[in-house]
């Protein structure tokens, strides 16, 4: 990557400007590519493959030209790798093996499970490799430029190179954590059972409520878990109540017996594992006596499973 074929890239240097190129404009891809817009760097090209991602391109990174893959990572001093899990591994050995990567490029990716290892094919033809994961949800609209600045990413990198990914960060307006490499896979899986299961209960809960013919259960389920929410990040289990932490065992198998009745197999396999952790947890910090978190869960063993 020459300045003759790269003509801007002289000027981004001198000015600690990047020419970015973004693979993957979903919805994590191409907020993140306008989030370095807006710290002025150079979107020089994005990768957009379905009709949805050309969308997206087009709408928050308007004037950014569409392109191959090789012919971004040609282009580019930073290569933001905005794809799914499963295909980052395969893309970037794929791409060592057509020699795409540069020495001295930046490779960073956005994957929450992986760190910088996933690099090694880059790593080896001396590209700098980051990890770049945004601990936050997407909705690929500009309204999610907002929310990173009150984001957090997840970063690993070598060591020599870590304020750069730190660097980054702070540039779209969020903040960097570092976590070590070892320890990325559990860091992801403490993400996401907080995110995608609360998800899921919310959607539980929606369902039972619904049911019963309640119009709108968002009113019903909003003040309590937002004030749940918060309570519990201000207090920890400190802020624990209900009839789990209260040792009530009546209203616990209550629960479970109506939750059976309802033919809601998950729902109620669900409030059965949850209420268990939940009764021991209490138990081991004392809030419930040892003969209390046994009743409670033999309440929940007795419980009928719907056939």
């Amino acid at each position: 990557m020459t300045t003759a074929e790269n003509p801007g890239a002289e000027e981004r240097r001198r000015r600690g400007r990047l020419g970015v190129g973004v693979i993957g404009a979903g919805r994590v891809g191409a907020v993140l590519g306008a989030a370095l817009r807006a710290a002025e760097h150079a979107v020089v090209g994005v990768s957009a493959v379905s009709d949805a991602s050309r969308e997206r391109a087009e709408n928050l990174l308007p004037g950014v030209p569409v392109l191959e893959i090789p012919d971004i990572v040609e282009r580019s001093e930073l290569v933001l790798l905005a794809v799914p899990d499963d295909a980052l591994e395969p893309l970037v050995a794929g791409l060592a093996k057509t020699g795409a990567w540069q020495a001295g490029q930046l490779v960073a990716h956005t994957s929450g499970r992986f760190g910088t290892e996933v690099l090694a094919p880059a790593r080896a033809a001396g590209a700098i490799p980051l990890a770049l994961h945004p601990a936050m949800t997407f909705t690929g609209m500009s309204l999610d430029l907002t929310r990173l600045a009150d984001c957090s990413f997840g970063i690993s990198a070598p060591a020599a190179v870590l304020p750069i990914a730190q660097a980054l960060v702070v540039e779209m307006g969020a903040e960097p954590v570092v976590i070590d490499e070892a320890d990325r896979v559990l860091y992801h899986a403490a993400l996401a059972h907080a995110s995608n299961h609360l998800v899921t209960l919310a959607s539980q809960s929606t369902q039972l409520l619904a049911g019963l013919g309640v119009e709108h259960p968002d009113r019903l389920l909003g003040p309590l878990m937002r004030a749940s929410l918060e309570n519990a990040l201000a207090s920890g289990e400190g802020a624990l109540t209900g009839p789990v932490a209260r040792g009530d065992v009546g209203t616990v198998s209550a629960h479970a017996r109506a939750l059976a009745d309802a033919g809601t197999e998950d729902i109620r396999a669900a409030y059965a594992a949850l209420s268990a952790a939940t009764a021991a947890r209490a138990v081991d910090r004392g809030l419930l006596t040892p003969q209390q978190g046994e009743a409670i869960l033999a309440a929940l063993r007795q419980a009928p499973k719907n056939p």
